[in-house]
């Protein structure tokens, strides 16, 4: 041993807390999706696009969910729609939905509000569960915020007490098997 270094055999390991949360990467998301609710019913997570896109499964190919480039947040808002869309809407590129690229008029805004409230707010829960930070998206640089907000929590909390459906209790199953009791709900 050199001389005035401190012996490695006595001194304290460094611990780190295993049961501390980790925040999902895009990759995590995608390999708990893909293995499980993706699998189950025929969708499939990719990341790495410049836009989101979804396109509905053709023949034996199953649906194709892409996020933004890598971004955790993306990949959860994309679920959160594929959960929310029905079976007409699934079987539609980009579930039907128009888009109107920003600035918006007031009455547009107000459109883009109503879906996405309850988009995000479905987000929310799915970012809690992945450990993921939430940020209520506009999509509008100009746009305030704040009335949304309240919209995406109001929703969220919606989410928080209503009976999920079943795709949306399997994402939240593979993200997070102790989904319920991390969201502070009941057994059911």
């Amino acid at each position: 041993m050199t001389v005035g270094m401190p012996d490695r055999r006595t001194q304290p390991v460094a611990r780190r807390d295993c049961s501390a949360p980790l925040t999902m990467t895009d990759r995590d998301i995608c390999e708990r999706f893909n293995g499980g609710p993706g699998l189950r019913y025929g969708a499939r997570l990719e990341g790495g696009a410049p836009e989101p896109l979804y396109e509905p499964a053709t023949g034996a190919s199953p649906a194709i969910i892409r996020y933004r480039l890598d971004y955790a947040q993306s990949a959860l808002h994309e679920i959160a729609h594929w959960c929310i869309a029905g079976r007409e809407r699934r079987a539609l590129a980009d579930y039907g939905y128009w888009y109107v690229p920003p600035p918006r008029t007031a009455e547009e805004r107000a459109r883009f509000f109503v879906v996405e409230s309850r988009v995000q707010g479905l987000e929310a829960l799915l970012a809690e569960l992945a450990r993921v930070r939430f940020h209520v998206s506009l999509d509008d640089p100009g746009a305030d915020a704040g009335d949304f907000a309240e919209h995406v929590l109001q929703a969220s909390a919606m989410w928080r007490a209503t009976s999920l459906p079943a795709r949306t209790v399997a994402v939240m199953v593979a993200l997070d098997p102790e989904w319920r009791s991390r969201l502070g709900l009941a057994p059911p």
